[in-house]
């Protein structure tokens, strides 16, 4: 199955800085827009929010930034499930653009699902779980995730 695309735009000129590359938080806002797509795919929606007073909270993000990225360019977001339990779900974007085959930018990101009455975590509903099962089930024949479980450190 093709990959899981979840978020295209061009760069934008507000989104630059004095060098003509993409700004660092704009990586970030692109990956949020990707999360905010998928989550309408496993029913998540704006409406599904209000109704069911259930949404996901970002816990940890990591992000990647290995390729330039300049004003103008169209990108896309390619999203894989890593896994997912009762309440959380553990994603990864990857940024990409037409003719350059390596990844620009990777977010692993780990989200929770909450009660916004609490807030407080809450499980998936059972459609969620469905819709998530299906992603997972589409998926199985992806590469796996480069830029997963890394750590931020030098060397000793």
């Amino acid at each position: 199955m093709p990959a899981l695309i979840t978020y295209q735009t061009p760069v934008q000129a507000d989104w630059v800085d004095y060098n003509g590359h993409l700004r660092d938080a704009f990586y970030l806002l692109i990956f949020s827009y990707a999360t905010d797509a998928f989550m309408d795919r496993i029913g998540l929606d704006s409406d599904n929010r209000s109704a069911s007073g259930n949404s996901l909270f970002t816990l940890e993000c990591h992000l990647n930034y290995l390729h330039e990225v300049k004003l103008g360019t169209d990108v896309w977001v390619q999203t894989q499930v890593i896994g997912f339990d009762r309440k959380r779900l553990h994603l990864y974007h990857s940024l990409h653009r037409e003719g350059f085959e390596p990844v620009l930018a990777a977010s692993e990101q780990m989200l929770l699902h909450v009660d916004l009455a609490g807030p407080r975590s809450a499980p998936f509903a059972p459609e969620a779980v469905d819709r998530l099962e299906e992603i997972c089930a589409d998926q199985t024949d992806q590469p796996a995730a480069q830029f997963v479980g890394r750590l931020i450190a030098l060397p000793q």
